[in-house]
């Protein structure tokens, strides 16, 4: 590392080249860690309940207490590591994830599991924006960082979508612990390099932490995202227990937002929503993940349910998904380079939207060359809207404040992905119920059942028995796949409608560099500032010993 000149305390420093790309590796696997974590549990929920014996509700807050604490807590996890310093909050967090991995490995009930869970959410919630923003300090240059980007944005997409083809394994070859416990050996490798490898940055805030209102945006995305999670969970958005969190949330982010615009030091610049790109940016991210997460639901239930494949074969089906959001990661820096951010999210868009249509032609039987087909349109569309977002909305942002864009763009993610389950599996229940409403032979309180979903179906087919059973379970079939189908089409009308959105982002990329008199130091930069970073301490004193005063 060369230092390039003293600030007090502080000292702005430039990674060489190999460097960057070695941060760039610990970020991706923090961040690959953390991605896995919130879709591993999924296949492991049979194992868990018929171990630990939970009640419907403690096996609920054992699957959601991991997303609902991680969504809560990013906006101030991402703000607090812009004042005391981001490389701190990340490591602090690889050792919490590693803790609350071993606890949630070896917990002996449900209640543990949960607390586990929730310690994950925590660690989680520093590790996310930490990594972003980290990013956004080390690669300066846009060109380079949007390299970076489309890494870490095809990390993300492998850690979700692998997370169901490792759990499903693991479960068949081990105990459900062990979705778990592989966190730890890689958490103990990483903390090391990472605390002798990443450099330490923060923002130019100087004011006091703004304690009271980082705890206003944690409650008030809480209950947004909780409220969201309990209509995509069948309660109706007029119940109390789903209407009363989604008012007290929102109207805590709003008395949030107005205290941030009064503060001499706010800790969210909201001015940012101002500017189209940035706004556009994060709506664009909220669309893309209501319909992958959203369609990867639906998907696995078809998979399943429909065609009978087993979680390891589910898993399996939905690779050509990673891989393609993989190659669209690998080819994202091109791809906006020659076409822009508009046009590469517009494009992202429509191809995304192209693919749900080709999925409508799923019926009852398997058909692996069309579903693959899909799927790969699916996964190199929604992985270039997003790359394209992601890329824009953190460029877009001032340095000092990556942090809380970072938390700003990963809260996004989160309340798209609670948005998309709770959207599209209304629609798709809307489209299933009335095709099991009158089946002969079949009681009102046995179709109510059957109603719920397609697998509570299959049970009440099996109870049933005979003729009725069997004309229950066909019935139930076709009536899921018409549901899909028409989830497929909104699903396609709101990818349309973010394509159209998409419109408001800047038609060029622009990496100019800024005044003649700052040339030869930020022109390598893409004409930003050069960021203030602080390296760890044993590199601090290493470097300190070894030169009398800065240097270029």
């Amino acid at each position: 590392m060369k230092r390039a000149g003293t600030a007090g305390p502080l000292r702005t420093v430039r990674a060489a080249p190999g460097n960057r790309w070695a941060v760039l590796v610990v970020l991706c696997v923090s961040l690959l860690l953390v991605a896995l974590d919130a879709t591993i549990l999924h296949i492991a929920v049979p194992a868990v309940s018929e171990d630990l014996r939970p009640g419907a509700m403690e096996l609920l807050w054992i699957v959601d207490a991991y997303p609902l604490v991680c969504a809560s807590l990013l906006i101030l996890f991402g703000t607090l590591g812009d004042r005391v310093g981001r490389r701190r909050v990340l490591l602090l967090g690889y050792g919490l994830f590693g803790g609350a991995s071993a606890l949630a490995a070896f917990a002996d009930g449900p209640h543990v599991l949960i607390a586990a869970r929730a310690l994950l959410g925590v660690g989680g919630a520093m590790i996310m924006p930490a990594t972003l923003s980290i990013l956004r300090q080390v690669f300066p240059d846009r060109r380079e960082r949007a390299v970076a980007i489309g890494i870490w944005t095809a990390v993300a997409a492998i850690g979700a979508a692998t997370g169901p083809v490792l759990g499903g394994f693991l479960i068949q070859h081990y105990w459900w612990g062990s979705v778990f416990l592989i966190n730890i050996p890689l958490m103990a490798l990483i903390l090391p390099v990472g605390r002798w490898l990443l450099p330490e940055s923060r923002g130019s805030g100087q004011g006091p932490w703004d304690v009271l209102g980082a705890l206003m945006a944690a409650a008030g995305v809480l209950g947004v995202v909780l409220g969201v999670k309990r209509a995509g969970g069948g309660e109706g958005v007029a119940d109390a227990k789903t209407l009363l969190p989604l008012l007290v949330g929102a109207a805590l982010l709003v008395l949030f937002v107005r205290r941030q615009r009064t503060r001499a030091q706010p800790l969210i610049d909201v001015t940012l929503f101002a500017r189209p790109a940035f706004s556009t940016s994060v709506g664009c991210i909220v669309l893309a993940m209501l319909a992958l997460v959203g369609l990867e639901l639906i998907a696995v239930q078809y998979l399943q349910l429909v065609l009978g494949l087993s979680p390891l074969e589910t898993g399996l089906r939905l690779l050509p998904l990673t891989f393609a959001a993989m190659a669209a990661g690998a080819t994202g820096s091109y791809t906006l380079q020659r076409l822009g951010p508009r046009a590469m999210v517009s494009c992202g868009f429509a191809l995304t939207a192209a693919a749900v249509l080709v999925l409508t032609l799923m019926g009852q039987h398997d058909r692996p060359a069309l579903l693959t087909a899909g799927f790969v349109l699916l996964g190199f569309g929604l992985q270039t809207t997003l790359f394209g977002a992601y890329e824009s909305m953190l460029s877009e942002a001032p340095a000092e404040h990556a942090g809380g864009a970072a938390a700003i763009g990963e809260t996004s993610y989160q309340l798209g992905a609670g948005m998309g389950i709770a959207l599209l599996g209304s629609v798709m229940n809307a489209a299933y119920a009335p095709g099991v409403a009158r089946i002969p032979g079949v009681s009102p309180a046995q179709s109510a059942g059957a109603a719920n979903s397609l697998g509570e179906a299959y049970t009440v087919a099996d109870r049933i028995g005979g003729p009725a059973g069997d004309a229950l379970r066909f019935t139930a079939r076709h009536a899921f796949v018409h549901g899909l189908h028409v989830t497929l089409f909104v699903s396609a009308g709101l990818l349309l409608l973010g394509a159209l959105a998409a419109l408001r982002l800047p038609r060029l990329m622009d990496c100019g560099a800024r005044g003649a008199g700052q040339e030869g130091a930020e022109k390598e930069y893409g004409g930003e500032p050069l960021p203030q970073v602080r390296l760890p301490a044993s590199r601090e004193h290493a470097e300190h010993a070894g030169s009398g005063r800065a240097a270029r």
